[in-house]
């Protein structure tokens, strides 16, 4: 199927348009080579594939249609999980931010939202089905994400409002399911990412910087990723155009490619971070963080296809690389932290 040059490459061109016009971002052009071999090395080491999406303890080791349902509520929700609590502290977690403990392991951040979902399924809550999510009380949706620390999950009220309403689209045009909708994409990634905007408003990352419109779309895009790597390319995860996906991005993989050297910021945002100010969501600082790390992933996947033409890794690989990266690494990870934005795009 032959996809429209404006659709596939709506977000490789805003990021480039972002890198191209940024004051406070930029990328250091001579770090690339090294950084790509040093991402390169690490990625065959580990044996980085879409294999590797199922490793992870919390992700369903099943390839049916429950799957993916639960692949779209966990994309729906996966947004804004850092803590008020770490903001404040920022050299340790703290131990009283949110958490979710299933199966004995406390988990926060991203996880702790896996393990919520996975706790309400084995307690015979059917979370993913769109017909329960139209028809739960608030009550019952916010107490999927009881916590077992003292701090609450960001944004509860916001992720009941988008369950609800996630929920009302998928019996209304969808048949209560999401699997439903990746039929309609007809194996395409950007028409999936179309239905998403069009049906479910809050994977709308779109902004303007310089008076232009430019396309982020994390959740939505990831959303495309996760359901391409847990089914292995095929099958419901088959999208004859994946590699028009890009990077996605958010607060932990931004920080590693500084780590990595392949973003700088100037001494006006590095200091308003480490000070410990939030970003507003749309703002030019944040924009430009989000968008040069878009190019700068694309830069890496560039050189990697130049050095080795006969491997393909693609945007997701790299990306899903470096945030495992900066989860293990995250004490190292000092020069600069994450930067926060409270918001349900990522």
């Amino acid at each position: 199927m032959s996809i429209p040059v404006a659709m596939t490459d709506r977000v490789l061109d805003s990021a480039k348009f972002i890198a191209e016009h940024s004051d406070y971002v930029s990328i250091p052009y001579n770090h690339i080579d090294q950084a790509t071999e040093r991402i390169l090395k690490s990625m065959e080491h580990r044996k980085y594939s879409t294999k590797t999406w199922n490793q992870h303890p919390l992700n369903p080791k099943c390839l049916d249609t429950s799957t993916v349902d639960w692949i779209f509520l966990v994309d729906l929700l996966n947004f804004s999980f850092w803590s008020d609590l770490d903001h404040a502290d920022r050299s340790t977690a703290h131990p009283d931010r949110y958490a979710v403990t299933y199966q004995g392991v406390a988990y926060t951040g991203y996880w702790s939202l896996c393990a919520a979902i996975n706790r309400a399924l084995d307690e015979g809550i059917p979370i993913t089905s769109g017909k329960y999510l139209a028809e739960a009380s608030d009550e019952a949706l916010a107490h999927i994400f009881r916590s077992d620390t003292k701090e609450q999950v960001p944004m509860l009220k916001e992720r009941v409002m988008l369950m609800k309403e996630a929920g009302q689209m998928l019996c209304k045009h969808f048949d209560g399911s999401f699997v439903n909708c990746i039929a309609q994409a007809k194996y395409s990634a950007q028409q999936l990412i179309d239905l998403l905007l069009t049906y479910f408003p809050s994977f709308r990352d779109i902004h303007t910087f310089r008076d232009r419109q430019v396309y982020i779309l994390k959740r939505a895009q990831i959303m495309v990723a996760d359901l391409w790597a847990c089914f292995d390319g095929i099958s419901y995860g088959r999208f004859d155009d994946i590699d028009t996906i890009t990077m996605f991005a958010d607060y932990r993989v931004p920080q590693a490619l500084y780590h990595l050297g392949l973003l700088e910021y100037n001494t006006t945002l590095k200091t308003r971070l480490i000070q410990g100010e939030d970003l507003l969501s749309g703002s030019q600082e944040e924009i430009e963080i989000r968008g040069n790390s878009i190019w700068a992933v694309e830069l890496v996947r560039q050189r990697i296809q130049q050095v080795m033409p006969d491997t393909h890794i693609n945007a997701i690989l790299i990306d899903f690389y470096i945030w495992d990266l900066a989860k293990e690494i995250q004490n190292e990870l000092t020069a600069v932290p994450t930067h926060h934005t409270r918001s349900w795009y990522y």
